[in-house]
């Protein structure tokens, strides 16, 4: 049996953690370094940072913030947001960070792509891919925070970037972020079906079934944000995480990906 990952995804804006719904709408929702001592408690499988507004104010990620957290994290930690060059990769690697996630420089900069993957490793390096469907239903994909849209199919994308040497990739789906209506599946299946790359699903998921119908349509692991964040209709703030024993109803033999 295979046990799938399921990655608690959380949003950093300024030094505090937030959550959107469709890439907009911000709502405070606590502290990250107190939110990852919780996770801990919870022996989360691994979790992903991300920093929504550091490419488009076109800055640095927030290195001082980041090692506090990393100091404090006792899972495997993914970054990404801001990361334009070598030198940023390896300073994050260096304050314990395992994965670097690269989502508009790798669409930019392929060649930064090639280069991380062969300096550092491909498993060190993850691309993200936001996409959001047209008024036609097609999938594109956008960039520097859901602002830019680039026109190219994700599809596309994910086979040039598995001909990168990516270690994984996260398909993000704009439409359905924060809305806990579950993931776009058809696109999950899509791309995966694609690439021979491990892809992570993203967007949309609100309950454990969600998860298994992500992984029904082959990906490796599963991100979510609201789901670990609220609690209830009303979305009071409270971070959770599955118990080993019900994400154990989660496994999936060889044969069903």
């Amino acid at each position: 049996m295979l046990k799938p990952r399921v990655i608690p995804c959380l949003l950093l804006r300024g030094r505090g953690l937030y959550k959107t719904v469709r890439f907009a709408e911000p709502k405070y929702v606590g502290d990250p370094v107190n939110a990852v001592k919780i996770f801990n408690e919870k022996e989360v499988d691994e979790l992903l940072l991300l920093d929504i507004t550091a490419t488009v104010e076109k800055r640095d990620p927030n290195f001082e913030l980041i090692a506090d957290i990393a100091g404090e994290c006792f899972m495997p930690l993914g970054y990404g947001g801001g990361v334009g060059s070598i030198d940023q990769i390896r300073k994050l690697h260096r304050m314990g960070v395992e994965k670097v996630c690269l989502n508009s420089s790798a669409f930019r900069n392929p060649r930064l792509v090639q280069e991380s993957c062969d300096m550092f490793g491909s498993s060190s390096i993850v691309a993200a891919i936001d996409v959001k469907k047209t008024l036609f239903g097609k999938h594109e994909v956008w960039i520097d925070s859901g602002r830019t849209n680039t026109r190219e199919d994700p599809v596309r994308h994910a086979e040039k970037l598995a001909e990168l040497g990516v270690g994984e990739i996260l398909v993000n789906s704009i439409d359905r972020d924060g809305t806990m209506s579950g993931y776009d599946a058809a696109l999950l299946k899509k791309v995966a079906s694609a690439v021979d790359t491990p892809v992570i699903a993203c967007g949309g998921a609100g309950t454990l079934d969600h998860i298994r119908e992500a992984l029904q349509a082959g990906v490796s692991a599963a991100a979510a944000g609201s789901m670990f964040v609220f609690h209830g209709k009303h979305r009071a703030v409270l971070i959770n995480y599955p118990p080993p024993e019900t994400l154990a109803q989660l496994q999936l033999s060889p044969t069903t990906r």
